[in-house]
């Protein structure tokens, strides 16, 4: 049984953990809490802030072997979205804030973005390769409606005609939907979806402030509709939360055009696995140690993997199981599709923002 009210509503973390980079920490007492409680006041407005930051540049080189992509970028830092198992809470202290409740609420905004990636491409000494919005969070969050620095940042590809890799699980994209069209033309563009469950009460305690299953597998058709190459992430699969709907999320997804299905097993690095069963012993408690206890069989005994190769797929007869109907899902519901390869011939002579004559 899911028991979707938490204490914060609205979030995904129940608590700001512990930032390890930090001698102090912070507490918040039961004795403090009675006190508000009984005087009335507002312990915590649950308000989100955003805030400006200046990088100097803005395009990462990613070196991890196994992520599928060689180059992101991120306009924000931080997620609004609450995804209670996002790989890139723990990033957020880096920036000297907490995983749980900050990434959550304060968010970093890069608005310099679209000029440092104007600046990238034009560069002499760089070669086309696909650069992916959203390597750490997404880039179509709620902030995307305010500052609109990933459709800046669109434009700025197809100026200068560069492939772009894009990663979302919110049905904002649609509104850039002519800019998509115009990179498709030339097969600069490709969507990776996530979605990770067919129910909306699941989807609401995992991801509570991103778009519905219905937006999303709307976003799937829209763009597939559109000729925009969609490929959707199940992921991550939960071991007994999510993980009896692979079959039927990979058909409703190819249904509504989607090429090609990813997937990876749920990994609780860092300060992440504090934050998830914090939250699973509040929202499911009648299941709460089955799921961490079958986490951990995929992870040799532990909410923790790190080992390249390994992470992402698990090992165990649980991640057995998990991956052998993955691949059941693309034998049954994607034979003969595949996401094409993206287009680098163009960028080169379009480096100063307009085809060149010779």
């Amino acid at each position: 049984m899911i028991h979707p009210k938490s204490n914060i509503k609205g979030r995904g973390a129940q608590q700001n953990t512990h930032n390890k980079f930090f001698e102090l920490s912070h507490e918040m007492r039961e004795d403090f809490l009675e006190f508000c409680h009984k005087e009335g006041e507002t312990v915590d407005k649950n308000k989100t802030q955003y805030l400006n930051v200046f990088p100097k540049t803005i395009v990462n080189k990613v070196t991890s072997p196994d992520v599928g992509m060689a180059y992101s970028m991120n306009m924000y830092q931080g997620c609004e979205h609450g995804c209670i198992y996002c790989y890139a809470r723990n990033s957020h202290e880096f920036w000297g804030y907490s995983a749980g409740l900050d990434f959550e609420r304060k968010i970093l905004v890069k608005k310099a973005a679209p000029k440092l990636l104007e600046t990238h491409l034009k560069k002499k000494s760089w070669n086309a390769q696909t650069i992916v919005m959203s390597g750490n969070t997404d880039c179509y969050q709620p902030a995307e409606q305010q500052f609109e620095l990933t459709r800046q940042c669109l434009e700025v590809f197809l100026k200068y005609k560069h492939p772009v890799g894009i990663i979302t699980k919110n049905a904002l994209i649609l509104r850039d939907i002519e800019i998509l069209k115009a990179l498709a033309k030339d097969n600069l563009i490709a969507v990776n979806v996530s979605i990770t469950s067919l129910s909306e009460d699941t989807r609401r305690i995992l991801e509570p402030r991103t778009a519905t299953i219905k937006k999303r597998l709307r976003v799937v058709k829209e763009l597939s509709d559109n000729g925009i190459p969609v490929n959707v992430m199940l992921a991550p699969i939960i071991p007994s939360i999510n993980s009896h709907e692979i079959l039927p999320m990979a058909k409703a997804v190819s249904e509504a055009g989607a090429l090609s299905i990813g997937h990876t097993i749920v990994r609780l690095n860092g300060t992440i696995g504090e934050i998830f069963t914090d939250w699973i012993y509040k929202t499911m408690p009648d299941r709460a140690a089955k799921v961490l206890n079958q986490i951990e069989s995929c992870h040799g005994g532990t909410l923790i993997e790190s080992r390249y190769g390994v992470r992402m797929r698990g090992e165990g007869k649980i991640a057995q199981q998990i991956n052998d109907l993955v691949q059941l899902a693309r034998l049954k519901y994607f034979k003969n599709k595949s996401m094409p390869k993206l287009n680098t011939n163009l960028h080169e002579v379009c480096k100063d923002g307009q085809m060149k004559l010779f």
